[in-house]
């Protein structure tokens, strides 16, 4: 068999050919009406009232932030399992993350812990919907937030294509959430990042954030310092394509971890996290397992690639902070990846299985 890798973007001869037939069109390749219809795919899908396109996912997060009304200086909870670009982001301006520790189920912070590490100094939570998942206190966050004038936003970069309980896409519990279109993501465009917001304040600063503080599109009148964060039409032509599959994918994703679930169920060294699989789709498969440095070597000698989960962030060296998160030092030691990409066979997901089964079986 040949190479499983982790994780693979999934582009054919659908992409390639609305891309000949932009550029055969005599396409303005920079952000334009593909951004737009883009754009408008999205709001669909989510039902958000607005929805903007920038370059990538981290700085969506930022400006995202920054429209929000944080400030360099301004306290923010972030989650200490999630990827290094949700408190990159709140350092690009300044602001300072301060990182709490999520529930060993989801991944996802709780309120608890926002109660128990919210000062006066905080001013926002950043909730991150890992792997699709979400805080089953999800409503007594948004209460709590509210009632004490936090700002609630959601790293929705995993979750696309996942919802609430009560049918509100992930990203719009808070006023604004964030996805990624970066290559592992259930869509992609090489790089990319959205904004979701109903909020008619925040979107007018984040148009204006990421086009040079312009008063309208295309002038140099300038009513605010903004930035230039725009996306390319060429880009857009990949991801209105990707967004016609979201639905198969959404559906296969779900597939592929039922069937991991059901082979490996009775391996005793290997659990899986919580998946709400009637609401939401797992990006990628997560798992937490026995000798996990051992079992990837096994697995890459089989020909499977896999992949360490997010290290606790306080710990990693470009943060260094001192702080004992129990759950994500846990994933930290034992969390790993399996192939996840929607391209995967079911007789590609038994193999990987037969290995890991065989590889605790000595």
């Amino acid at each position: 068999m040949d190479f499983i890798n982790q994780m693979e973007p999934w582009f054919d001869n659908q992409e390639q050919e609305a891309l000949n037939n932009y550029m055969g069109d005599g396409g303005w390749v920079t952000e334009f009406k593909k951004t737009f219809e883009f754009q408008d795919l999205i709001k669909q899908f989510t039902g958000a009232k607005h929805c903007f396109i920038v370059n990538n996912g981290t700085i969506s997060l930022t400006i995202m932030a920054m429209a929000a009304g944080i400030k360099a200086g301004d306290e923010v909870l972030v989650p200490n399992y999630t990827m290094v670009a949700t408190p990159n982001s709140l350092k690009m301006f300044g602001a300072e993350p301060k990182f709490i520790d999520v529930d060993p189920k989801t991944l996802c912070i709780s309120l608890d812990e926002i109660k128990k590490n919210a000062t006066s100094k905080t001013k926002a939570v950043f909730l991150m919907n890992a792997n699709g998942r979400y805080p089953s206190d999800i409503n007594e966050i948004v209460s709590y937030c509210k009632d004490n004038n936090l700002i609630l936003l959601e790293d929705s970069a995993q979750a696309l294509g996942s919802f609430y309980p009560d049918g509100v896409h992930q990203g719009r519990k808070g006023i604004a959430g964030s996805f990624s279109f970066s290559a592992p993501k259930i869509i992609s465009t090489g790089q990319g990042g959205a904004i979701i917001t109903d909020d008619d304040e925040l979107a007018y600063y984040v148009s204006r954030l990421k086009d040079f503080g312009r008063s309208g599109g295309g002038n140099d009148v300038h009513d605010m310092i903004g930035f230039n964060f725009k996306f390319t039409d060429i880009q857009a032509v990949l991801g209105i394509v990707q967004m016609s599959k979201l639905d198969w994918r959404v559906n296969r994703m779900r597939e592929i971890y039922t069937r991991y679930k059901e082979n490996l169920i009775k391996i005793k060294e290997v659990q899986f996290f919580d998946q709400d699989l009637k609401n939401t789709t797992p990006w990628f498969i997560d798992v937490m397992v026995d000798n996990r440095e051992e079992l990837m070597t096994s697995l890459k000698q089989s020909k499977i690639g896999s992949r360490i989960m997010y290290p606790p962030i306080n710990k990693q060296q470009a943060y260094n902070l001192k702080g004992n998160h129990i759950v994500s030092n846990l994933i930290g030691e034992k969390g790993l990846w399996l192939p996840s990409s929607s391209k995967l066979t079911n007789d590609q997901i038994d193999y990987v299985c037969a290995v890991i089964k065989e590889f605790y079986s000595k």
